[in-house]
């Protein structure tokens, strides 16, 4: 199984989310957009509405919503699932952004970024930064290892739910969104998984490996 990092951004670097309305939109829609079957126009069945199951495009493992972008990390479901998925979510919550605030125009700076995640090493990382970007607005000083007050940091964590995060340490977030069990085989338990982001956001040596996630900020 080959795993992707995909980042998207607003354009010139704007919020792509206002308020827990929109939040909640843009992950609803990483649920109901990541299906081959068509959803017509882009609207949200209402939850009654009987549809075909999910015909998945890509397995998300982590994700993370931040203000004025988002992570994911997936493998393909589906031949060109990725591409497919993307396009999809990218267009829909766009046309759904753009016609609550009456705006008109691109809302992301250019394609997604698809990174490869090529060696275990980073595999084995790549989630803990993910879930750590909500430190940037905070403790930025986590991206150099240089938190002070770590059980604060683990608290903003635990707080902010527009991610997996939750999900991993077993606190039922937003369970349908994720496979789990590819990553929580690597991550180990959840004591194990929180240590290592204490580690992580504590330890220069190891918070080096989350620079290729600035970009996004």
């Amino acid at each position: 199984m080959d795993f992707w990092h995909l980042a998207g951004r607003g354009v010139e670097k704007r919020d792509i989310v206002l308020d827990d309305s929109d939040r909640l939109r843009f992950i609803h829609d990483l649920f109901v957009l990541d299906d081959l079957n068509p959803v017509e126009n882009y609207e949200l069945p209402s939850r009654r509405e009987e549809r075909p199951k999910r015909k998945l495009l890509v397995h998300i493992h982590a994700f993370c919503l931040m203000p004025n972008h988002y992570h994911l990390l997936v493998s393909e479901a589906a031949e060109n699932g990725i591409s497919l998925f993307m396009h999809k979510l990218n267009m829909g919550y766009a046309k759904y952004f753009n016609e609550r605030y009456e705006r008109s125009g691109s809302l992301w700076q250019g394609k997604y970024r698809k990174v490869p995640v090529t060696h275990h090493a980073h595999f084995l990382y790549i989630p803990y930064y993910i879930h750590l970007n909500p430190l940037d607005y905070v403790m930025p000083e986590w991206r150099q290892g240089g938190v002070q007050n770590v059980s604060a940091a683990l608290d903003h964590l635990t707080a902010y739910r527009w991610s997996s995060h939750l999900d991993y340490l077993g606190m039922r977030n937003f369970p349908s969104i994720t496979r789990r069990d590819e990553l929580s085989e690597l991550l180990g338990n959840q004591a194990t998984y929180e240590q290592t982001i204490a580690d992580i956001i504590s330890n220069p040596e190891l918070a080096q490996g989350g620079n290729e996630l600035e970009w996004a900020k």
